[in-house]
């Protein structure tokens, strides 16, 4: 993964994926307060007016119009959509959109927005037919495979080959920070297997996960050979992600977006 900054815009993206996209950070936008700068989340308590700017300025930096965005009305679910261009435009607002919680299409111009402020975001990319995909994993999303139904979707649908796809997994909370009781792990390994163990640490009581990996573990067996992880923990970093654990919920939203584009052969 590589920094780009976009005039004052900070976006975490990855270099194997050619079309726009990237995670953003907090950095670049009007919001201010605990919002302050780039909020993305419209029902958090910031003024909508500003929310709308930050979602102008990112795709204005990012090379096309905010009537191409499809967003999610995410419930923590393994619910994948398949989107095209009749389904952009209908605003900022997520619970404008279909409740689900993760975004495929094949149509150029479209571009697909998740949300996150802990949970893993991934994008994917599709080196043939130039398909792409967006998934929101909490954790209940991660142990229910939601990354890999993103993949089996976009080759259900668009024809494509999990080989040909790229995956990024963005910034999330890490296992230094992610401590959990015994459901989460328990439902890993439910899914998993021992193959999920490796990425859990017992300690005391409490259990740490490492997200990042087990949603890796989860692209790998779906066939997908090109991921790559960023190193950033959300909660570790709480000046340039917003954590929903550190601020106890007092927090604005981050973004993971990318556009399709028609392929040039």
């Amino acid at each position: 993964m590589e920094n780009r900054k976009i005039g004052a815009l900070e976006l975490i993206a990855d270099p194997n994926i050619p079309v726009p996209h990237g995670f953003t950070t907090r950095m670049g936008g009007v919001s201010t307060g605990i919002f302050s700068s780039l909020n993305l989340g419209m029902h958090r308590g910031d003024d909508s007016k500003n929310v709308a700017e930050n979602y102008r300025i990112l795709c204005q930096a990012l090379g096309f119009s905010e009537e191409n965005l499809v967003l999610t009305h995410q419930i923590h679910s393994d619910l994948v959509r398949v989107v095209d261009r009749t389904d952009a435009g209908k605003g900022f607002d997520h619970r404008a959109y279909p409740q689900c919680d993760a975004l495929v299409t094949n149509t150029p111009g479209v571009a697909l927005m998740v949300f996150t402020a802990d949970c893993t975001p991934v994008l994917l990319y599709d080196r043939v037919t130039g398909a792409v995909g967006a998934a929101h994993a909490g954790w209940r999303g991660t142990a229910s495979g939601i990354v890999s139904k993103t993949v089996e979707a976009m080759v259900t649908n668009f024809g494509s080959k999990p080989q040909d796809l790229v995956a990024a997994i963005g910034p999330n909370i890490g296992a230094c920070c992610f401590e959990t009781d015994t459901d989460v792990p328990e439902a890993i390994l439910s899914a998993l297997g021992d193959t999920a163990a490796p990425y859990i640490t017992r300690k005391g009581e409490k259990f740490h996960l490492d997200l990042k990996a087990i949603n890796g573990l989860w692209l790998y067996r779906a066939g997908v050979q090109t991921v790559t992880l960023s190193d950033y923990c959300t909660a570790c970093s709480p000046h340039r992600f917003w954590s929903h654990r550190v601020t106890n919920g007092q927090r604005g939203s981050q973004g993971a977006v990318i556009l399709c584009k028609e392929i040039q052969l």
